[in-house]
């Protein structure tokens, strides 16, 4: 059996991100995604929440995984049974990050191979910033994730503009 691992923030997923998965569904026998925890980045979305729209957005796929990890992907690669680590190029300024990614993951582990994907090319110009930055101006997303992201989006809206106020305010 032929697992790899799409390792990605998902904050939050988009069409393009299921538009690699579901590439990647017809080349493996099993797509391991999974929500990395960076502590570089601030996420608007919980580890949980993440997890929860994944699950959600990738159910009509039998041969999709979804789970989480924190440390070294090739690490998570070895512990899934991975034998290769699936990345989306959107444009050619992706590349030289994820050339640098690639070459550091060989070197850790020289067995576990980089997959890139490209997705359709009406998504190329899509990413999860992008999506948050719309959402925050109350722009209509819907066209670009899926409809639990796009729920959730709002409830996210919602909460900022009106965030609980502690008794005795």
């Amino acid at each position: 059996m032929k697992i790899v691992i799409y390792p990605g923030t998902f904050d939050p997923v988009t069409n393009g991100h299921i538009d690699v998965i579901e590439r990647a569904t017809s080349l493996f026998d099993k797509v391991v995604v999974t929500v990395a925890r960076n502590p570089v980045k601030n996420p608007l979305f919980t580890v949980s929440e993440r997890l929860v729209m994944l699950k959600e957005s990738l159910k009509q796929y039998s041969n999709v995984a979804v789970d989480s990890f924190e440390g070294l992907i090739v690490d998570h690669a070895r512990e899934v049974g991975a034998v290769g680590i699936i990345r989306g190029l959107r444009a050619i300024s992706d590349f030289e990050f994820e050339f640098q990614m690639a070459l550091m993951n060989r070197k850790l582990s020289e067995e576990l191979r980089t997959i890139f994907l490209m997705p359709h090319e009406k998504y190329t110009y899509l990413n999860s910033t992008i999506i948050r930055n719309l959402a925050q101006f109350k722009s209509d997303v819907s066209e670009f994730v899926p409809p639990i992201v796009a729920e959730m989006l709002k409830e996210k809206e919602e909460i900022k503009l009106h965030p609980k106020q502690d008794v005795g305010d």
